[in-house]
């Protein structure tokens, strides 16, 4: 039996941290009917700093018995206020866990499926994964966007994760003009695109074998 993953990233956001700091983040959007996930369907936000860390983890844990693909490379010019850059960047982000997502070993880590599924910040994923926490990775995943599971520091992006700190410190008023063109653009192109539907450019089919 065909089991079928699908990934989109996508709907890039200038998020402030304050007055000088500011950062993008993108939606992540999956549908699955694979044995894999417990959740089939879900929606969550992350920033380049995040694939980073997600990136180390899996190659950590995996022993090195995977080749993980590239993410896309560190920009020092990178800006807030460039379209270009900003949809090559969330291209190569959906490339990254296009090919995750074929690999039956990484899809056994728990950590890529609270960063796929959960609205947990990087340290509550990892103690989370660890066991250190008094909820489950399931629990984790099934009350995603609950009260419950919104922390105060979750909210909070750790200025000290300076893996995406190229786009960081900079003045951002020209920028959101500048994402809402590429996000209303990103719509009209993809106008019929739901989290049940399909997409040539943007949807991975995975097959795995029924267990």
């Amino acid at each position: 039996m065909q089991q079928v993953i699908s990934v989109w990233v996508r709907d890039p956001r200038i998020q402030k941290n304050d007055f000088w700091h500011a950062y993008i983040d993108y939606e992540i959007c999956l549908h699955t009917d694979s044995v894999c996930f417990t959740k089939k369907i879900s929606s969550v936000r992350r920033r380049y700093s995040e694939f980073v860390w997600l990136r180390q983890k899996l190659q950590a844990n995996s022993l090195l018995m995977v080749q993980l693909p590239e993410l896309p490379p560190k920009n020092p010019f990178f800006s807030l206020n460039n379209a270009q850059q900003i949809t090559e960047r969330m291209k190569g982000l959906q490339r990254f866990l296009e090919q995750i997502l074929c690999s039956p070993l990484l899809l056994s880590d728990s950590c890529l499926h609270l960063f796929l599924q959960s609205q947990l910040s990087v340290s509550k994923m990892e103690a989370c994964a660890a066991g250190r926490t008094h909820y489950s990775v399931a629990e984790a995943v099934q009350c995603c966007g609950l009260r419950r599971f919104h922390f105060d520091e979750d909210s909070q992006k750790d200025l000290s994760m300076s893996c995406d700190s190229d786009s960081d410190r900079q003045e951002c008023r020209h920028a959101e003009s500048q994402i809402k063109d590429l996000a209303i653009n990103k719509a009209e192109s993809t106008a019929s695109l739901d989290l049940i539907g399909t997409s040539p450019e943007e949807t991975l089919s995975c097959s795995f074998g029924s267990t």
